[in-house]
């Protein structure tokens, strides 16, 4: 059975859970500091434990795909079972993974995340557009096919992204600005919200010159160690800050291993939020 939409599922998992995104980044230095070797062993203790602390409270759970790949097809597996996990708690899944290619490329980066048959299939994927909008319809095909959604890179929070993201095109018209321009159109009419978002940084300042009412989600990454807080969100975000999906990583996952300490980070944030979109 294909899933209920995946714009749908968001919006009653924040309301339900709270507006949070937790990423599970296993980097080697966060390894190091909850005490655990940077080894197969280490990632699949640290990734169980994040789950544990948070699957039944957290409304979203952003894997960063790097960190797993780079112990391999092990490291590969313990991604699968971390997917299976969050699932399993009831929390969804939205993969960084930031694919972006042409044509049968793109097309098999789809079905790796967003074809219900894999062990990696996800609520939604982050992808690059910057092969041109058009090289994700592979991707926006299957995704609305399953139930899944997409966050599509169009301001993001590194200082890189401005040559590429600020650019002006022909009609005036940035980079950035027509990516979101390409959401609004793929989220016309879906209630109560789209399941094709953008990644917006949080720590961006005033957008008001940007359109973000895209009726879909803004995953918001920059959010704790970024420097951002869930205070500046209705500054950056406007009218569409009730779409957005803050992204918290490091100033959860610091407190670590500590269950009760992870949790409570969480629901600290997660009132936060609440309280700033309110």
């Amino acid at each position: 059975m294909t899933l209920e939409p995946f714009g749908a599922r968001l919006r009653r998992a924040m309301d339900e859970r709270g507006p949070l995104c937790v990423g599970i980044d296993p980097h080697a230095a966060l390894l190091e500091s909850w005490g655990l070797p940077d080894t197969v062993e280490g990632l699949e203790r640290f990734s169980r434990t994040v789950v544990e602390a948070l699957g039944g409270n957290v409304a979203v759970f952003k894997p960063q795909s790097a960190f797993f790949e780079r112990f391999g097809s092990r490291g590969v597996a313990v991604l699968e079972r971390s997917v299976a996990d969050v699932r399993a708690a009831g929390g969804l899944v939205v993969m960084d993974a930031k694919r972006g290619d042409i044509g049968s490329t793109m097309a098999a980066y789809a079905e790796t995340f967003l074809s219900k048959d894999s062990p990696l299939f996800s609520d939604a994927l982050t992808v690059s557009p910057y092969l041109g909008y058009g090289s994700l319809k592979p991707a926006v095909d299957l995704a609305r096919e399953n139930g899944a959604g997409l966050f599509v890179l169009a301001l993001t929070s590194n200082p890189e992204g401005a040559e590429v993201q600020h650019a002006l095109r022909a009609d005036g018209r940035s980079v950035g600005a027509t990516m979101l321009a390409h959401l609004a159109e793929e989220n016309a009419g879906a209630e109560p919200l789209g399941s094709f978002g953008a990644v917006v940084g949080a720590t961006l300042g005033d957008l008001s010159s940007y359109d973000l009412n895209i009726n879909g989600p803004l995953l918001a990454p920059g959010i704790g160690a970024q420097g951002a807080t869930p205070a500046d969100l209705p500054g950056v975000f406007g009218a569409a800050v009730r779409n957005v999906v803050p992204n918290v990583s490091r100033g959860v996952l610091r407190h670590g291993p500590d269950v009760a300490a992870l949790r409570d980070s969480a629901e600290r944030f997660a009132d936060e939020v609440r309280a700033a979109v309110a």
